[in-house]
């Protein structure tokens, strides 16, 4: 099992513009969006990283822009490791798809798609989940229902 610093290690040489957050209870690494996919496949196909399963994914709003978060876990070595992407684009926010590498992903991206707005380029089948088309995403921090007098 990898420690924080062998992680960074292994993923500096990947994204040298990647940042590792201090005092996480998981080893945590923020990518710019466009390193993304490039990073996430090399360390799955790396055996000494070998995260082969994609435990959950998610997203978080911070009004200016998108922060994209991944929990990984290689079942062969029992290390963990959260992967964050900064999209900067609060506006039209979009990433490349992982589910072409995880296949559990595509439901994954669908609830952010349809909680967050966030697309997914390259998505098998990006459409909402649980919302009507015209309902708006949920999520977001500007998010207004004037009907059910919902409000962020």
């Amino acid at each position: 099992m990898l420690n924080r610093d062998e992680f960074k290690e292994i993923i500096s040489k990947l994204v040298p513009e990647a940042e590792f957050p201090e005092g996480t209870q998981l080893p945590e690494v923020i990518v710019p969006v466009a390193k993304l996919v490039e990073l996430v496949e090399k360390l799955k196909a790396n055996p000494n990283t070998s995260f082969d399963y994609m435990i959950n994914h998610t997203a978080v709003d911070f009004n200016t822009h998108f922060m994209t978060v991944y929990h990984f876990e290689s079942t062969t070595h029992k290390h963990l490791l959260v992967v964050k992407a900064k999209i900067e684009d609060h506006e039209n926010p979009e990433t490349e798809s992982l589910a072409a590498l995880y296949p559990t992903c595509e439901f994954f991206e669908r609830e952010v798609f349809d909680l967050f707005g966030i697309r997914y380029k390259n998505h098998p089948n990006l459409k909402r989940l649980f919302l009507e088309d015209d309902y708006g995403h949920p999520l977001r921090k500007d998010f207004r229902d004037e009907v059910n007098i919902i409000e962020r």
